[in-house]
């Protein structure tokens, strides 16, 4: 179709489609640029801005998906005409398995860029982070080791694909290291948040996750009789990151679900950003959370100041682990923009392999 080296969104219901997506863009030689399906007004008008600024010209989806998200952009007055006519939809699981025998392959180098992946613009219009194929397999190795991934390892995700997390932690790292990966629906999850705890029991999955959110959610809304069902022995990594990490969240579900087998040893609090692909930080395996206690006053005068847990106007952090994969995490002053002294608070930058090599990016 002529779209080889080109951006090309995916945009799909939650489901193994987008799966296939992803690497038939890059077995074609194309740009992925995985987005939100546009199901509600904001979103829409985030789904225009992502395409107008990649300059994409085809959006994927199923059959399904594509009919529905195609009415939903017709019925949307906001929608210019313009922008509606220079949008093809492409339904992937109508192309005919006979076309593959005219497949050749692309000339793809580390340098390759392999994707755009966009950041939320909740606070500001969304922004592509190009990522190469180097890009990606450097902070997928680098995830490999962090987490100690091992053959007999297995993962449950319902993280959204669109999402960092959900497409380089329960997509890639998954195929990068062998291991099988369940994957849910994030609205399963949302809607009935057993879902995901029974199926790393049922699963006997070892490692999965999520946003400090979806562990407070389990506290809320799995009943003491849902809990007895439980089976949680087997999840050996249970990594929080994607937004602040609360102290007492996590205290809380490892009380709450340490009957059902889950050991506090397996919170694995860790942090990272789209422009390093994912991951920049995180501890080592099986040593829980560490938590410090601060005077508040200090810190909201860029100054860290360590006090006992009780004392007054304390305020607890929890710590994010130390840089993995040889990437260099530098705290710069925010006026000065020279390093930041020892015990001062300050932006964080980032460089290494996962960004590019000769590229800082600071963190939002």
């Amino acid at each position: 179709m002529g779209f080889a080296g080109q951006c090309v969104l995916l945009v799909y219901p939650p489901g193994l489609d987008f799966v296939t997506a992803f690497f038939g863009c890059l077995y074609a030689g194309c740009v992925a640029v995985p987005t939100y399906p546009p199901h509600r007004h904001h979103i829409l008008e985030r789904f225009q801005a992502v395409a107008a600024d990649a300059g994409a010209r085809i959006a994927l989806s199923n059959t399904l998906g594509a009919a529905q998200f195609q009415t939903r952009m017709e019925a949307e007055e906001s929608v210019q005409a313009a922008t509606s006519s220079q949008l093809s939809w492409l339904a992937t699981d109508e192309i005919p398995d006979s076309l593959a025998k005219h497949w050749q392959e692309p000339a793809i180098a580390p340098d390759t860029l392999a994707m755009l992946q966009y950041t939320s613009g909740s606070t500001s219009r969304p922004k592509g982070v190009m990522l190469s194929h180097a890009n990606l397999m450097a902070n997928i190795h680098t995830i490999h080791q962090a987490f100690g991934i091992q053959y007999d390892d297995s993962s449950v995700f319902w993280l959204p694909m669109y999402h960092d997390m959900g497409l380089v932690g329960g997509v890639l790292v998954p195929v990068f290291a062998g291991v099988t990966n369940v994957s849910i629906s994030p609205a399963t999850f949302l809607q009935s948040p057993i879902t995901w705890l029974a199926a790393i029991g049922e699963y006997r999955a070892t490692i999965s996750g999520g946003p400090n959110f979806a562990y407070d959610l389990c506290i809320r809304k799995i009943s003491e009789e849902q809990r007895a069902t439980l089976d949680l022995s087997s999840w050996a990594l249970a990594f929080v990151g994607s937004e602040p990490i609360e102290p007492g969240t996590l205290e809380r579900f490892a009380a709450t679900f340490a009957p059902c087998g889950f050991k506090p040893g397996a919170l694995h609090c860790c942090y990272g950003l789209a422009e390093a692909t994912l991951m920049v930080s995180g501890p080592t395996r099986d040593s829980g959370a560490t938590v410090g206690t601060f005077l508040d006053p200090a810190l909201a005068e860029n100054r860290v100041e360590p006090v006992p847990n009780d004392a007054p106007q304390a305020h607890r952090l929890v710590a994010c682990g130390s840089p993995v994969g040889g990437l260099r995490v530098v705290i710069v002053d925010r006026h000065s923009r020279a390093e930041a002294a020892p015990d001062r608070v300050g932006e964080i930058w980032v460089a290494g392999a996962s960004v590019g090599e000769g590229y800082w990016h600071k963190s939002g």
